[in-house]
C-alpha cells in the first residue's frame, strides 16, 4: 500500500479519516539546545554544536550531538549483537535477559534520574545503551578469555569505547561514561557517567535477581532481611527505592551518590547474587566452559588471519582475532568452534551442546 486519500499533497497513513491537525513548530537543533540552558541543571553536561570528537563533524540540523550518539549506537551492528549475548544465563529461556535487554534496562534506569534531576537525557541514554558493548560472548569469563592476550588485560568497558565504538565517532563525553561506567574504573567526567554507573549496578543486581528466581536457582524467602527491609522483595519495588535514593541524593545535595542505607542494601543485594547465583558450581563450570573456547578461537585465528573477515596483513593479527571473536554472539561463537575447530559440543557450555546438535 502506498497510502490513503491525499490533502493538500500529502499522503495519509489510514483510510478512514485525516490526521489531527497539530499546530506544530519546527524544533531546531540550535533551539533544543538553547532549551537546554535554561532548563537543565547547573552542572548538567550541554549539547554544543557537533560536539567533542575525534573527527570533526558538521552539526546536525535536527538532532544535538548527543541525540546522534545515541542513534548511532542504537543503529549499530554492536548493539544489535547484545541480543545474543550472555547476561549470566548462556542461551536464555524465555523471558531472561540478555546483555541488550539488559542495556535497554540500564537505559530506563539512568534516564529517570536523570529525567528528574534536570541532568542530559539524551547523554544518559547513549552511554547507557552503548555502555556493555565491549563484552564478548558468553558473559563476563569471555574477559578472563581475552586478558592474556591484550596488553594490560581486557575490559569490556574499555573494549567498547576504545575499539568496538570507535568506528561512530562519538563525542568525548559518550565515549568515556563508556569506558568508565565499572566501578573499577576512574570516575567518568560527567554527572551522566555516573549516574550511568549506578544505575548499571541497580540494574543487574535487581535483574539478575528476579531472573535466578524464575529460574527455581534461588528463592525470595533466602533474601537477606538487611535487603528486603529497604529495597522490598521484587524488581519493581528494589528499582523504585534505589532510583527515589539516587535521586533525593543529587536533588538534596549535587552529588551523584546514594544515602548509607541504600547503598548497603544495593551491597547486599549484590554480594547475595555473587554468592548464590554467579559463583555457584554450574556458573563456575559455564565460565570455565566459555574460557576454553573463546581461547581456541583467538588462538586460531590469529595463527590464521587468513580466516578473518576483511583480512589485512598489515594489521596485528592478534589483536585482530581478539576483536573478531570479541564481537561474536555466543551462538556464532560455539558453532564456529563445532565447525571450525572440530569442538566437541560436549565440552561447551551447559545448554549449548543440546542445541548444537539439533540444528
Amino acid at each position: 500500500m502506498r497510502g490513503n486519500a491525499t490533502r493538500d499533497g500529502l499522503v495519509f497513513s489510514h483510510r478512514d479519516t485525516p490526521p489531527p491537525i497539530v499546530a506544530a513548530k519546527l524544533v531546531s537543533r540550535s533551539a533544543r539546545e538553547e532549551f537546554e540552558d535554561q532548563t537543565l541543571s547547573g552542572g548538567a553536561t550541554r549539547a554544543r554544536g557537533a560536539g567533542h570528537r575525534a573527527i570533526e563533524e558538521q552539526p546536525d540540523a535536527l538532532r544535538t550531538c548527543f541525540e546522534r550518539d545515541r542513534d548511532r549506537i542504537l543503529h549499530s551492528n554492536a548493539f544489535r549483537r547484545l541480543a545474543g549475548k550472555t547476561q549470566v544465563f548462556i542461551f536464555p529461556a524465555d523471558h531472561q535477559r540478555t546483555r541488550l535487554t539488559h542495556a535497554l534496562e540500564v537505559a530506563q534506569v539512568a534516564t529517570a534520574v536523570a529525567r528528574a534531576t534536570g541532568l542530559n537525557v539524551a547523554l544518559t541514554e547513549a552511554m547507557a545503551l552503548g555502555h556493555d558493548c565491549g563484552h564478548g560472548p558468553g558473559g563476563h569469563a569471555s574477559e578472563e578469555a581475552f586478558d592474556q592476550f591484550i596488553p594490560g588485560g581486557y575490559h569490556h568497558a574499555v573494549w567498547g569505547a576504545d575499539v568496538v565504538l570507535k568506528p561512530l565517532n562519538l563525542c568525548y563525553e559518550t565515549l568515556d561514561g563508556i569506558r568508565n561506567h565499572s566501578w573499577s574504573r576512574p570516575t567518568p567526567a560527567t554527572p551522566e557517567g555516573v549516574v550511568v554507573s549506578w544505575a548499571d549496578r541497580c540494574a543487574y543486581s535487581a535483574h539478575d535477581l528476579e531472573d535466578a528466581i524464575n529460574a527455581g536457582i534461588v528463592t525470595v524467602d533466602d533474601l537477606p532481611r538487611s535487603i528486603t527491609t529497604v529495597l522490598g522483595t521484587t524488581r519493581s519495588s528494589q528499582l523504585r527505592s534505589l532510583i527515589s535514593a539516587l535521586v533525593s541524593s543529587v536533588t538534596s545535595t549535587g552529588l551523584v551518590g546514594m544515602d548509607a542505607q541504600h547503598a548497603e542494601a544495593l551491597a547486599d543485594l549484590r554480594s547475595f547474587n555473587y554468592e548464590q547465583v554467579y559463583n555457584r558450581p554450574e556458573s563456575l563450570e559455564q565460565g570455565q566452559a566459555v574460557i576454553a573456547v573463546l581461547k581456541a578461537l583467538v588462538e586460531k585465528f590469529s595463527e590464521a588471519p587468513h580466516l578473518l573477515p576483511d583480512f589485512d596483513p598489515d594489521e596485528e593479527s592478534l589483536t585482530k582475532a581478539v576483536t573478531y571473536v570479541a564481537g561474536m554472539t555466543d551462538r556464532f561463537a560455539f558453532e564456529t568452534a563445532v565447525r571450525l575447530l572440530d569442538w566437541p559440543p560436549a565440552r561447551l557450555p551447559p545448554g549449548i551442546e543440546t542445541y548444537s546438535l539439533r540444528h
